[in-house]
């Protein structure tokens, strides 16, 4: 459960923000979509090497 303390004469919009930023931490929503799908684990791991891949070409073409 998410608590976030709300003091006198605090704004309403700040504490709803801060509430926003714990539950995007905590990573429901994300895990909520990961799960709707099942994905078999060789595809995960063909995605992973994917990203890797791509991420790996963009750092190099940033050095260049």
């Amino acid at each position: 459960m998410i608590i976030v303390p709300v003091k006198d004469g605090d704004n309403i919009e700040r504490a709803l923000k801060r509430f926003k930023r714990k539950f995007e931490k905590t990573g429901a929503v994300r895990e909520l979509r990961a799960r709707k799908n099942f994905e078999k684990p060789s595809v995960k791991k063909r995605m992973a090497k994917e990203k890797a891949i791509y991420v790996q070409h963009l750092r190099v073409l940033e050095g260049e």
